[in-house]
C-alpha cells in the first residue's frame, strides 16, 4: 500500500516556539518512515480575523489556499500551543476560515472530511498544553466533523523536554510520540 501524504501544521509562528519544534520533529520522524510530508507555517497564509461580514464580502485567497493544502493530504498533524486554556487565536482563526471555504458546491467543512487528524502540544507548564488539546479536539471533532485519532501528546516542561538535537529527551514520551505518528499514518492509509 502506498504511503499517505501528511501535512504538518504548527499552531504558532513564534520564533523559538516549542510547537514549531515539535512540528519539525514530527516531519522528521514521518520522513524516516517514508511518508510524504509537507510542513507549512500559518505565517504563509495571513488571514483577517473571521467575521461573517468579511466572509460575505469575499473570502480571502489564503483561506482557499490553506483549504486546498489540507485537502491535498490524507492526514494532518497539528502542534498547538496553549493560550488561556485553549488553542492559539491564529490556529482557531485559520480553522474558522478553512471551514467556511466552499468550492464547486462543496459542503461546509469539506477540508475536515475524508482525512485524519493527530494533535499534540508542548508547553513549559506542568500540563504540557493538555487544555489546548481538549479545546482543539472539540473544535475539530464537534465543530468541523473531523476524525481525530485518540492518541495525543502533551509535553510538559517543554523548555527542558528537548535534547540538543531537538528530539524529545524522555524515552517514554518519545516512544509515545512515534506511536502516535504511526497511528496517524495507519489511519490515513485506510482512508486513501
Amino acid at each position: 500500500m502506498a504511503n499517505p501524504k501528511i501535512l504538518i501544521l504548527p499552531g504558532s509562528t513564534r520564533a523559538g516556539s516549542y510547537n514549531v519544534k515539535l512540528a519539525a520533529l514530527a516531519a522528521k520522524e514521518l520522513t524516516l518512515i517514508d511518508v510524504e510530508v509537507t510542513r507549512i507555517s500559518l505565517a504563509d497564509y495571513p488571514l483577517p480575523i473571521y467575521e461573517a461580514e468579511v466572509d460575505a464580502a469575499g473570502q480571502p485567497a489564503n483561506a482557499a489556499r490553506l483549504k486546498q493544502m489540507i485537502m491535498a493530504h490524507h492526514g494532518v498533524f497539528i502542534a498547538t500551543p496553549e493560550y488561556s486554556a485553549s488553542v492559539s487565536p491564529m490556529l482557531k482563526n485559520a480553522i474558522d476560515w478553512v471551514s467556511r471555504v466552499r468550492e464547486r458546491g462543496e459542503p461546509t467543512y469539506a477540508a475536515f472530511k475524508g482525512r485524519v487528524f493527530a494533535i499534540a502540544s508542548a508547553s513549559p507548564g506542568a500540563a504540557g498544553g493538555l487544555r489546548s488539546l481538549m479545546a482543539l479536539r472539540q473544535i475539530l471533532e464537534l465543530g468541523c466533523g473531523a476524525l481525530v485519532i485518540p492518541e495525543q501528546i502533551a509535553i510538559p516542561q517543554a523548555d527542558r523536554a528537548f535534547d540538543d538535537m531537538d528530539r524529545i529527551a524522555d524515552t517514554r514520551t518519545a516512544d509515545l510520540f512515534r506511536a502516535q505518528l504511526a497511528r496517524l499514518v495507519e489511519v490515513a492509509q485506510r482512508l486513501m
